[in-house]
């Protein structure tokens, strides 16, 4: 087990390099006993503890003054039971590595996000979720879970074994312990066939319960200033595999959709009066096109350009209209925004701090270039958004707190009080807990 200052003049940073922290030690474990030993030794200091994965949450909830545990060495698989379509695998270990480990083995998670570097501790425990008409978040996947709680001992919990605090640490924000593996159900590898083409937007909004219901996974992306959209339909194929040409896939997922959108981003933050002109350009760049692949190199993209970003989960009967006001929003405020906006869906699901928990949801996500003035966008839009009972995601940007998360979460307080029981004196605590948990 190593133990060190973090990052440079021992400051850590996130991706979208919104939130900055100065832990007083690091510390990577390299097996369970010597994480419980870490957590032991912080209570002995009088210290706090978070475990962060790869820094993609836009929140401070892997922020801390304290012990910062970084699990890269926590990574791996543990076991694939093809009897039980299972896999167990280390809480350090990326999407990205998963996925393609899966591959190999013939098998594949249901459903995922479009972005692979995070760690699946990371990822879940934030609710990190794709879109998808009957298949819901990563988290809705663990079949079962290992974590270290606030006084060292480890706990192993399913819907058999521990099912109250299963229910909850799917997606316990860091708060229930440390997660240190995870079950997740698996299934055959299989293909799916993505349909991406350009749509107006009245149209999507006109269409978009039909949309939904006709496609397993829709999803699509508004370009503010115009009245256009991008829209991407998968559904599951008998095949054949027919992927991207590599030629193709560098000019249209490498060159445009991150070469050139940095360059538009770049020259719209220098003048931000070229933006509606330069969205109406990025907004027809990309024509359409279908291929064939496996789930995760439909599923997911590359992300070169960092940005900071706002997600609210709103009950899906209200997204048209949620999206109706939010482009009126856009239209009249003299707000210059040159990142599109991504709209997602998720069915219900059960667990007690899910986005989706209890009832199906659309997510409508809004960014800005990492270095951009967000706060005016980002806060008219989140008025928008709670005006619907909207849910935040709890890795990204918003401002809400425990008064109002316990008006939105019918089950909050089941939470707060699995918490108190399971770590009494605030070991996992930090400001953004406090803040959304209530102290």
């Amino acid at each position: 087990m190593s133990s060190t200052a973090s990052g440079r003049n021992g400051t850590w940073r996130n991706w979208g390099g919104n939130v900055a922290a100065r832990p007083a030690r690091e510390v990577t474990p390299a097996s369970v006993e010597e994480l419980s030993a870490a957590i032991r030794r912080a209570a002995e200091d009088g210290l706090k503890v978070k475990a962060v994965g790869s820094g993609h949450s836009f929140t401070s909830i892997a922020a801390t003054d304290g012990v910062l545990i970084c699990p890269q060495l926590l990574t791996g698989i543990r076991n694939i039971d093809r009897d039980a379509m299972t896999v167990t695998v280390e809480a350090g270990t990326p999407l990205k590595r998963l996925n393609m480990a899966l591959a190999r083995e013939g098998l594949s998670l249901t459903n995922m996000g479009d972005i692979m570097e995070q760690t699946v501790s990371g990822a879940t425990s934030t609710g990190t979720h794709g879109t998808g008409r009957d298949s819901a978040s990563i988290a809705a996947q663990i079949k079962g879970l290992e974590l270290v709680t606030a006084d060292g001992s480890v706990l192993t919990c399913s819907d058999k074994e521990n099912p109250e605090v299963f229910a909850a640490a799917r997606i316990g924000l860091g708060a229930l312990g440390i997660v240190t593996a995870i079950t997740f159900a698996v299934e055959p590898l299989f293909l799916l066939s993505a349909r991406e083409e350009p749509m107006p937007f009245g149209r999507v909004l006109a269409d978009f319960d039909e949309l939904w219901a006709e496609n397993e996974h829709f999803e699509f992306y508004w370009f503010p200033h115009t009245g256009n959209t991008n829209t991407k339909r998968n559904n599951r194929s008998a095949g054949p595999e027919k992927p991207v040409s590599q030629l193709q896939g560098w000019v249209e997922d490498e060159f445009l959709s991150n070469g050139v959108f940095q360059v538009a981003q770049w020259v719209g933050r220098a003048v931000p009066a070229t933006i509606p002109a330069i969205a109406q350009i990025s907004s027809k760049a990309l024509s359409a096109r279908t291929y064939t692949d496996i789930p995760y190199k439909v599923f997911t993209s590359p992300r070169r350009v960092r940005f900071v970003e706002m997600e609210y989960a709103v009950p899906r009967e209200a997204v048209v209209e949620t999206l109706r006001e939010l482009k009126a929003m856009v239209d009249r405020s003299g707000l210059r925004v040159s990142f599109p906006v991504e709209v997602r869906t998720a069915p219900a699901d059960d667990i007690t701090l899910s986005t989706a928990s209890d009832r199906d949801s659309a997510y409508i996500a809004v960014h800005m270039v990492k270095g951009t003035p967000f706060q005016r966008y980002f806060t008219a839009a989140e008025r928008i958004f709670t005006a619907h009972e909207g849910r935040p995601h709890w890795g990204k940007v918003h401002t809400r707190d425990a008064e109002y998360f316990a008006q939105v979460y019918p089950r909050f307080g089941e939470f707060t009080a699995l918490r108190d029981r399971l770590d009494p004196d605030r070991r996992f605590q930090n400001d953004y807990l406090r803040r959304v948990l209530g102290a």
